[in-house]
């Protein structure tokens, strides 16, 4: 599948990612490469594989609950770029 310069201005785009205009033709044909590769799994010839449900089978590993004392909003928050008394003040993202 051959992935155009507008394809990947749109996936930028959607992604909220600034391309520079350098880079696209590039990212493009990587992208294509990428996908040529993995189109050519449909060729595989699986006729004696078994069907899976899933990758790796596990068993759930469960831990006890430990309860520990909350270190509290001096710590939590100490790295925080800005705060409000204990929230975190983070940009507005919704209209």
């Amino acid at each position: 599948m051959k992935i155009s310069r507008k394809d990947v201005e749109y996936i930028a785009h959607l992604a909220r990612l600034e391309v520079d205009d350098l880079l696209v033709d590039k990212f493009a044909d990587q992208i294509s490469n990428i996908l040529e590769y993995i189109d050519k799994l449909k060729d595989a010839d699986v006729s004696g594989a078994e069907l899976m449900s899933g990758a790796a089978f596990q068993n759930n590993v469960m831990r006890e609950d430990i309860v520990k004392v909350s270190p509290g909003p001096d710590v939590t928050l100490s790295d925080a770029p800005e705060r409000d008394e204990d929230f975190y003040v983070v940009p507005r993202v919704v209209g």
